[in-house]
Parts: structure tokens; sequence; C-alpha cells
């Protein structure tokens, strides 16, 4: 039976929605709407938003938004944790299952949102290599300023309740285990990589990780356009005055191309490219919790600055 193909978005909360837009603006998302109370930030894609804030505090991560191809699939899951579904009463419409995972985060299953036609942008910049020059009389110039994302590719969440966790997003919600980490015993996962369950299909290496820890959302990630957006978006962040997390580096599981930066109330996100595709014959790894582990190559991380002050431009 189907399951969830995909994140829609994650929701967050703070205290000051006009300096969550103006971080996220800078860092590659576009107003979608915003009311009193809640944010909408969009993609250059075709969804509606992709990054919603509620204007509340403590500032938290709330949990996330996954998609089903069908009102059936979505009929089904509902009946089975035992929840109605209703009608949004959000902007970007659709119905919807609003879920509480083992670990107290909201998971809204979600179909029949609607779509905003695409911002256009640029094409991804053709690379010349050692061994081909497919870029002939073609310069690269493309232009400074903020990166631009296409699209949520994931959330990794946190909390104690692992293993009931792990059975509600493979179990429930028809996830696959990608890769699993562990601390020790190689039979002690702490952290599971996990791919939506689509057959032959291939999707992201992991749109949800589960990891144990305090519950709420470790990171999302995003993903730009090309290589050099990406660096062109570290840069435009740096100049704007704000804190950065960990990166550039390559990651060993996934092997996106990332770059983490804090948002003005510590959340953490990241921008990706480059990543691992994979269906369900894809057969997991099992690794050690190591900092070797987490990255091919990268500077060490930063710390949490918790609270970041903007600088003007």
């Amino acid at each position: 039976m189907a399951g969830v193909t995909g994140i829609g978005y994650v929701r967050y909360q703070a205290p000051d929605l006009d300096r969550m837009e103006t971080f996220l603006s800078d860092f590659g998302l576009i107003r979608a709407a915003r009311t009193d109370t809640a944010l909408y930030m969009r993609a250059t894609g075709s969804e509606h938003h992709i990054h919603i804030t509620e204007l509340g505090e403590p500032s938290r991560g709330l949990g996330v938004g996954l998609r089903v191809d069908s009102r059936e699939d979505l009929e089904r899951i509902a009946q089975q944790a035992g929840v109605a579904v209703v009608e949004s009463d959000e902007v970007g419409g659709g119905v919807r299952a609003i879920l509480t995972d083992p670990n107290g985060m909201r998971v809204d299953i979600v179909y029949g949102m609607k779509t905003v036609e695409p911002i256009t942008v640029r094409t991804p910049l053709v690379l010349n290599d050692s061994q081909r020059a497919p870029r002939l009389g073609l310069l690269q110039r493309p232009t400074r300023g903020a990166s631009h994302i296409a699209r949520l590719e994931h959330a990794v969440l946190e909390g104690p309740n692992f293993e009931a966790a792990l059975e509600f997003y493979c179990g429930l919600l028809g996830m696959e285990v990608s890769d699993r980490m562990y601390q020790g015993d190689p039979k002690n996962t702490v952290v599971a990589f996990l791919h939506c369950g689509s057959g032959q299909a291939y999707t992201d290496h992991h749109t949800i990780a589960i990891a144990k820890g305090p519950a709420g959302i470790h990171h999302c990630a995003l993903v730009v356009l090309d290589w050099d957006d990406l660096m062109l978006g570290h840069h435009h962040l740096k100049d704007r005055g704000y804190s950065h997390d960990w990166g550039v580096g390559r990651h060993i599981i996934g092997s996106e191309v990332f770059d983490y930066w804090w948002d003005p109330f510590g959340n953490r996100l990241e921008h990706c490219v480059d990543g691992d595709m994979v269906n369900d014959q894809h057969q997991p790894d099992n690794f050690p919790f190591e900092d070797e582990v987490l990255a091919i190559w990268s500077p060490p991380p930063n710390p949490n600055p918790a609270i970041t002050e903007v600088v003007a431009a």
C-alpha cells in the first residue's frame, strides 16, 4: 500500500515574523502568504509553500507536512492513525490528517494543496572536468546574491522515543530505511535515514531522518540551484551578518554538498545540492556515529549563537 511520497513543508514557531521573513528571504525563500499569526514561504518550484512560521513563544520546531499521492492513501493513513481527514484552514488549502509522532512532533499528511507558477531562474551551470568539456564557448557568470532554493529535501527530527518513531514513520507512513548510525554496539541505532517507499521509483536518500535526542527539529535541508548557487548564498549570508553553523562540506551519508546556518531564533537550516537518489532496492549500511563519518570533507562546526543580530544591508 502506498505511503507518503515526499515532504511538503516544515513548521516552526518564533516570536517575530518580521525577523524570520528577513532571514528566510536572505536564505533564498520567497513570501507566499502572511497573516497576523503565520508566515508562509515558498521556493522557486510549484509548491505553494515549504516553510511555515507560526507566531509564538518559545522558538522551536513544531513539525512537518508529508505528501501523499491520493485521497485514498490519505484516508487509509488517517483511519489507521485514528484521526479525521479535514479541510485545511491554512493558505494553500487541500485536505489533511493531523498526526502526532511518538516524540510529540506534529505530522500533517496532506493531499491536494494548491500549486503556484514556478519562478524562472537561470539554468544550472554545466561544468567541465578533467575528462569531459561539455561547456564549449559558454562563459560561467552567475549573479551574486541569495541562493535560489528549488525545493525542500528533508527534515531531521529528534526525540527520545526512537524505536516508536521508527515504527511510526516506517510502519504507518510506509517509509524505508536508507542507512543507519549506531553508538557503541552496532545494534544500538541512534539515527535512521528514511526514504519514501516508492518501489522502483527513485527518491531522495532521506526525506525524514530520526535521531535520539531532545524532541524537536534538528534541521531542515533545502536544495539550491547548483554548486555555485550554494557558494553564492554562503557569501551573501556571511555579508548580511548571519551566524554560520557548519560547512561548506560533503556528507558521506546522502552525499550532499552542504552548508548549515542558524536562523535568528536558533534553528538550523541547510543549503544542499547533489544528494543521493535511492529506491526500495537500496541496501542500508550501518555506520558508527563519529565525526569522521558525518562528512568526507568540511571545516569543524561553529557554536550555536542562539540569537543572531542581523547586520543591516
